[in-house]
């Protein structure tokens, strides 16, 4: 092999380490970017007055409610997704041309090569016909609960939070991260999914069965943009 084919055979298999790398997604369990934050402790002087009172306690409030309000609360987000989507197109196009020239006349009489006459005929015609139907349906459903990580200006709370399940053949996860207006909070300290925003929702699988469902290292490459074969 010539020093040339060489460098197409490195070139490629660089390619491929990389396009495989793009493509490989391996989450785990107590990921810290989605850990739980933890409550902020807020150390005051306690004077002691002989009152059952303390003006320093949090949760003296009569009126108050158990919604989540600062770092470290919890939530229960009620996951309520479902999309769906289709699309359908046809397409239909003809076209036709006909170009017809007489014999060429002299003297009032045609003429003729060799018997044959001097008139020309064209004929084209073309046609084309396609149709394309896509549809596609989600739907994810559920509870999980989210701790608060971070109180903005304006009140709104950032949130994330995620839940494992093990199974018999792998694990199951649900990660939800996005931000909660406090209003929509409900009284019982729940919300809704549809209340998120920027909401970024994962569903996934680890384990035998979410492996037989992947394609292989090879697929991956030749259905990638790294592919320069075809």
């Amino acid at each position: 092999m010539n020093k040339l084919g060489l460098i197409a055979v490195a070139s490629s298999l660089a390619l491929l380490v990389q396009g495989c790398a793009l493509d490989t997604f391996d989450p785990k369990p107590d990921d810290p970017a989605y850990a739980p934050a933890l409550p902020q402790e807020d150390l005051t002087s306690s004077v002691p007055t002989g009152s059952l009172f303390n003006p320093y306690s949090t949760n003296n409030g009569l009126y108050t409610d158990t919604r989540a309000h600062k770092v470290g609360d919890l939530i229960s987000v009620y996951l309520e997704e479902s999309t769906s989507a289709s699309k359908n197109a046809n397409t239909d196009l003809n076209k036709s041309n006909n170009i017809s020239v007489g014999s060429i006349m002299v003297g009032g009489r045609p003429v003729t090569v060799k018997g044959y006459d001097t008139s020309i005929g064209l004929s084209n015609s073309s046609d084309f016909s396609g149709g394309s139907d896509a549809s596609q349906s989600n739907s994810l459903s559920g509870q999980i609960s989210v701790s608060v990580i971070r109180v903005l200006a304006n009140g709104n709370l950032m949130v994330r939070g995620e839940k494992w399940l093990m199974l018999n053949n792998g694990n199951e996860y649900v990660r939800v991260t996005g931000i909660v207006r406090s209003e929509d909070v409900s009284s019982d300290n729940t919300v809704s999914s549809q209340r998120i925003a920027n909401a970024r929702i994962q569903y996934g699988g680890t384990g035998d069965f979410a492996s037989t469902q992947e394609r292989g290292w090879l697929s991956k490459f030749f259905n990638s943009a790294f592919n320069i074969f075809f």
